[in-house]
Order: structure tokens, then C-alpha cells, then sequence
């Protein structure tokens, strides 16, 4: 009876990594080329109010902030208070609750953020209030800076 033996394959099973710095770098460049960090351009002047009890938001993708103040002319020179909403200036006061109404819908977890200068007049803030109760983005915040107490 003839016994058979098995040849063995000579190939090594090692896997090549020489490549592999190679893809990486690539990977690395592509999230860096493809990533925006977004920054918001204020047209308004905002000096913020004091406050003593202050709470932090820990989640602010989940923040829309709106602008209140007077608006940045050219040479430093401040005009009427105006609403800013992202890089816009809103015109129409009645424009809010559908701007925020379409964002409330795509993130039902909003927190709207008033950032108010603090000499601002409180009609047109409570007209935003107002806007901003209609659109049913019920959940308002007020950013302040902290009271130094002595």
C-alpha cells in the first residue's frame, strides 16, 4: 500500500503592512480636507449681561443661537438693534418662526440660545419670544457671562 504525502505550499501567510503608513496619510488628509468648521460671522454687536447663577450646555450641536443687537456698520460704527440668525440678518421679524420651525423639525431636541446685548430693547426681544413660541421651539436660553462676585 503506497502512502501519499501532502505537500505543503512554500508561501508565506504573512500579511504586507509596508503600505500601510501610505493609507493612513491619505485618510488623514482626505477628513482634513473634507471637514468644515463652522463659524458664524456676527453683523451684530452683542455685550452680554451679567448673571449669578449660570448653567453650562454640555451638547451644543444641539444649540441654535440668535443675535440681538445693534448692527456693525463700517468704521466701527454700531446702527439700529437688528435679529441674526446664523450669518443672516433677519429683515422681517415674522421670518423667525419658519426659519426656526424648519430647524425644530430636523433636530425636535433644540435648545434656542438668545444671545441679547445688554442694552437691547426688550420689545424686540419679546417679539422674537413671541416668534419663537409660535414656531414651538419652546426650550430658550439666555447666554450671560458670569457676575464676579468680590
Amino acid at each position: 500500500m503506497a502512502h501519499f504525502q501532502k505537500k505543503s505550499a512554500k508561501t508565506s501567510q504573512d500579511v504586507p503592512t509596508s503600505a500601510m503608513p501610505d493609507v493612513v496619510f491619505m485618510l488623514l488628509i482626505f477628513f482634513m480636507v473634507t471637514t468644515v468648521l463652522r463659524e458664524v460671522e456676527l453683523q451684530v454687536q452683542i455685550n452680554y449681561a451679567q448673571a449669578e447663577n449660570i448653567e453650562k450646555i454640555e451638547q451644543k450641536r444641539l444649540v441654535s443661537y440668535i443675535y440681538i443687537g445693534p448692527q456693525k456698520l463700517q468704521g466701527n460704527q454700531l446702527g439700529e438693534p437688528r435679529v441674526q440668525i446664523d450669518d443672516a440678518i433677519i429683515e422681517d421679524i415674522g421670518a423667525i418662526r419658519k426659519i426656526m420651525y424648519d430647524k425644530y423639525k430636523e433636530q425636535p431636541k433644540l435648545i434656542v440660545s438668545l444671545r441679547v446685548h445688554e442694552e437691547a430693547e426688550f420689545g424686540i426681544v419679546t417679539d422674537v419670544e413671541q416668534e419663537l413660541r409660535e414656531a414651538g421651539t419652546l426650550r430658550l436660553n439666555y447666554s450671560t457671562k458670569q457676575e464676579v462676585v468680590n
